[in-house]
């Protein structure tokens, strides 16, 4: 499944990287220029001077996101190069105010201000900014051509055949069961790459000066300093996470390699070592979900279908978001405005196209928030669903912050809660809501168990590997000649995936995942998908669950609802771990979590690998 998306022009908490700063108006450069004691003479800055300047910067750049937010509303949901402009003006006004606002809040580093607007002032400088006009008119430029370059990207057999976008190679990836064709459209998809590999070369140049701008040591540094800590600590905090989880991945990792011998003989799988990365029925081997039925236990499996349950129904997409808001109203949170109901977009518009991927909206800061999604009766849209409202009612939570506080208390928190509730979809739920009419038999857990972990275990090592490679790349660590030797050392070394052929002359595989091209930073998902767990395991335990915590669900247990409730209200107000505190009693991000809910899993791995290893050592 993609990554969802969470809309907000300027994320409040943070203004990172990812967002091309375009050439400042006149009027905003004036209007954010710092106070003076004299005419055309900075004076010694003041308290007083800090608190005005913050106080004016949270106002305009509120008013901007507004602007940005509905205009970007109207672009996505009325495709036109009319309003695509639109968006691109708002768009301009609102990075380019955000921009000049980091530039002017470093006057007032070293005053001392209260704690809300030394945080203030802390936030508002996480972001890049190149103060040269045409550079930062060349970084934009960049970055909307490498975001149009793999957009626009397509593989073309030789023969004349239609050539192929990324969505239908990702459906040859996913069903066919061909080493020939898989490898095929892999090595299709990753020739493209390189055509904007230089392009990728000059843009990481630029976003590094605007970095260094800001007093970081590069753009790598400048995304980790938005974890509350330096960022040598946080790049030991992933590594401390990743290690805690790696018996869990290499258990299952074990047992694909066994799987997929099966499936395609020694000649395709190596009995050992890493295995090349077209079998795992995504383009990037992130995600294994499609591979389950080459995996599927034998027993231990359940039959239940939710999707035909759903179909059956004749659900629609309003009552498929409905039962998401009940999840929500049932710990005791508001029902979603009628807003809500009147400005979201559920189905497929017939008369025009519109961007259908999953996304959730904050408008105003207040009230007006929205979804957008094309909604279809299905079992991985009902998790969804839930998923995008968990955005929602974080927005509607820490609605009564200041605006540079209205954001997840890191990025991964706002990824995390939709799952966290998304964990709370087992057989109990289902039947407390009707879609189900008798639990499955305990032993048909494990089936359940391996197609999540197949998501959401496998996922970790890709999530954690991409941001360790760009920090190199930022660094000036891994040269753009070395882009994919570096590239497929920390993929061997950490997920255990081999590239399907030997490296091509001036490569950029990394190019050909979406989130590199367009420069989207992306260990907030690794921190999401370790944080859903640690959430999960203290809501249960909140709840006064006892059980296997893969069967636990906190629906209508409004106790965990104010637990959680309480974190979500802090919005970025204080540091994450505060955060965490006030919703698990923890201050470290904890893989022991996600390895509790997997337990009974990685038991059945660990004997499904004995026996597969004593039944391949009989045949030799």
């Amino acid at each position: 499944m993609p990554q969802p998306l969470y809309i907000k022009a300027i994320p409040a908490a943070v203004m990172l990287a990812a967002c091309a700063f375009q050439p400042a108006h006149a009027e905003g450069a004036a209007a954010n220029a710092p106070a003076t004691s004299k005419p055309g003479k900075p004076g010694k800055p003041t308290v007083a001077q800090a608190e005005r300047f913050l106080n004016d910067t949270e106002a305009k750049l509120e008013k901007l996101n507004l602007d940005s937010a509905r205009a970007q509303w109207v672009a996505q949901n009325f495709i036109t190069d009319d309003t695509e402009a639109l968006a691109t003006y708002f768009g301009e006004r609102q990075l380019s105010a955000a921009g000049e606002a980091a530039l002017g809040a470093r006057r007032y580093n070293g005053l001392p201000l209260k704690e809300d607007y030394a945080r203030k002032l802390k936030l508002l400088q996480l972001t890049l900014m190149l103060s040269d006009p045409k550079e930062r008119e060349a970084y934009a430029a960049k970055n909307a051509a490498l975001n149009g370059a793999y957009g626009k990207a397509k593989y073309c057999p030789t023969g004349g055949q239609e050539c192929l976008p990324l969505g239908e190679l990702e459906k040859i990836l996913a069903t066919s069961r061909d080493p020939a064709k898989l490898k095929e459209v892999w090595m299709g998809w990753h020739a493209q790459s390189p055509s904007y590999k230089q392009m990728y070369v000059d843009y990481v140049a630029l976003s590094n000066k605007g970095a260094r701008e800001m007093g970081f040591a590069d753009t790598g540094a400048l995304w980790r300093s938005q974890y509350d800590m330096p960022p040598e600590a946080f790049s030991a905090e992933m590594e401390r996470m990743w290690q805690q989880v790696k018996p869990l991945y290499d258990s299952l990792h074990t047992y694909a390699r066994y799987k997929l011998r099966a499936a395609y003989g020694p000649d395709v799988v190596p009995a050992s070592g890493p295995i090349p990365a077209h079998l795992f029925g995504n383009m990037w081997s992130q995600s294994w979900e499609n591979i389950y039925p080459l995996l599927k236990p034998a027993n231990n499996a359940s039959s239940f279908d939710l999707t035909k349950v759903l179909e059956e129904r004749k659900t629609d997409a309003k009552q498929m978001t409905q039962y998401a808001e009940r999840f929500y109203t049932s710990l005791g949170m508001q029902k979603l405005p009628e807003t809500f109901w009147q400005r979201s977009l559920l189905t497929k518009p017939r008369d025009r196209e519109v961007v259908c991927h999953a996304s959730a909206w904050t408008m105003d800061g207040k009230e007006d928030v929205r979804i957008k999604m094309c909604i279809r009766p299905t079992d991985e849209e009902f998790k969804v669903i839930h998923h995008e409202l968990g955005h929602i009612y974080y927005d509607l939570a820490y609605n009564k912050q200041s605006f540079l506080f209205q954001g997840g208390a890191n990025d991964g928190f706002h990824e995390a809660i939709g799952d966290t509730v998304a964990l709370s979809i087992t057989p109990d739920y289902l039947k407390k809501i009707g879609l189900m009419n008798q639990e499955p038999e305990a032993n048909a857990d494990i089936g359940e168990l391996l197609q999540r972990a197949l998501a959401k275990v496998a996922f970790l090592p890709f999530a954690y590997s991409v941001d360790k490679w760009r920090w190199d790349v930022y660094a000036g660590k891994t040269k753009p000649a070395d882009y994919d030797k570096t590239w497929w050392q920390l993929r061997e070394q950490y997920m255990g995936v081999s590239r399907p052929a030997p490296l091509a002359a001036d490569g950029f595989d990394a190019g050909a995942k979406y989130h590199v091209a367009a420069d989207v930073p992306y260990a907030r998902y690794f921190l999401a998908h370790m944080l859903q767990f640690q959430f999960h395991r203290a809501l249960c335990r909140e709840a006064g669950y006892s059980g296997p915590l893969h069967r636990c669900s906190v629906y209508g247990n409004q106790k965990a609802g104010a637990k959680l409730q309480q974190m979500l209200a802090m919005g970025a107000s204080k540091p994450w771990p505060e955060a965490l505190k006030a919703a698990t009693g923890e201050e470290r991000i904890d893989g022991s979590a996600l390895l509790d809910y997997f337990a009974p899993l990685k038991t059945w791995l660990d004997d499904q690998n004995r026996q597969l290893a004593a039944a391949e050592g009989a045949k030799k």
